[in-house]
This record gives C-alpha cells, structure tokens and sequence, in this order.
C-alpha cells in the first residue's frame, strides 16, 4: 500500500447529455438535489440565499445534507466558469473539481477530489468514503439524467445500503 495515494482520487462517467445540461446539474440547488442532495442551500458573499433556480457562483458558500445522513456539510465554490469547470471545498481543505467535456455526444464528467489529510480517519471517512459516494452519485447522476431513474434510499426505515 506504500503506493496508494491517500490524498486524491478521480471518478469519470459519460452521461448521454449537453455540456449545459450538465453544467446545470451540479450548480443549480434545484438540480443538484434530484440526483446527489436532500437539501442543497447556497448563500451569496453578503450572505444572502441564492433562489434554488439560480447558477450559483464563485464566493457562493453552501450547506449540504443527505437523505438517510444527519450531518450538514458546509464549504465555498472557488471556481464556476459557466460553462465546464467546477471548484468548491469539501470536508475542510478538500477541494473538488468537476471537469465537464464533450465527446461523441456525450458529456464527459470529471471529478477530482484531493487535498485530502492522511490521518487514519480522514483515509477512512474521506479518501475510502468520498470514493464510494462519489461512485454511486456519479452512476445516479447518468440514472437521473437520461433515464429519469433517480437510485437513492429514501427509505429511513430501510436505514443505509449501497444507495444511501
């Protein structure tokens, strides 16, 4: 395991979409909770809210939850050129950027998750827990967007499985 990099990983899917589409997706608190939040608030630099049909912006902070998860997760978008990039802060000094191409009719949707502690919990947590995570919501975000099949538990009943 001298070799494993705790420190970042990357997913990519290609999702049967348009770039704005896409772009959308992931910065629209609207969008966003149909395939990856319960809740998604965003709140501008003066701290007002952003309306959840609003692109949110660079400055913009969040507050993030689940379904089937208690905590909220609270960070900063530090990079949204309006069109393909993404950049905000997750769990602390992670950042996550979204890379969004096209090719051959398809909308390739990168994530890059790095900066990430290497002590024991955030390698559990973070490095292992965000990988997961970050799977299944990609594969949801495709389910979602070209299927209209939203994957996750809402069930609290059910507690967590693989789609919580």
């Amino acid at each position: 395991m001298k070799k494993f990099d705790w420190t970042k990983f990357s997913r990519k899917i290609a999702v049967k979409s348009d770039l704005k589409t896409m772009y959308t997706a992931w910065m629209k608190a609207a969008e966003i909770e149909k395939w990856f939040l319960y809740n998604a608030d965003y709140f501008d630099e003066d701290h007002n809210g952003v309306d959840k049909n609003n692109y949110v912006q660079k400055g913009d902070t969040y507050e993030w939850t689940w379904f089937l998860w208690e905590g909220v997760e609270k960070g900063l978008i530090t990079a949204a050129n309006g069109v393909d990039k993404i950049q905000f802060t997750f769990a602390g000094e992670c950042t996550v950027d979204i890379i969004l191409s096209s090719v051959e009719g398809f909308t390739m949707v990168e994530l890059i998750q790095d900066h990430i502690p290497t002590d024991d919990e955030s390698k559990v947590n973070i490095r292992l827990g965000c990988h997961t995570g970050r799977s299944f919501y990609l594969v949801n975000l495709k389910s979602v967007y070209e299927g209209e099949l939203d994957l996750r538990n809402k069930d609290v009943d059910m507690g967590g499985m693989t789609n919580s």
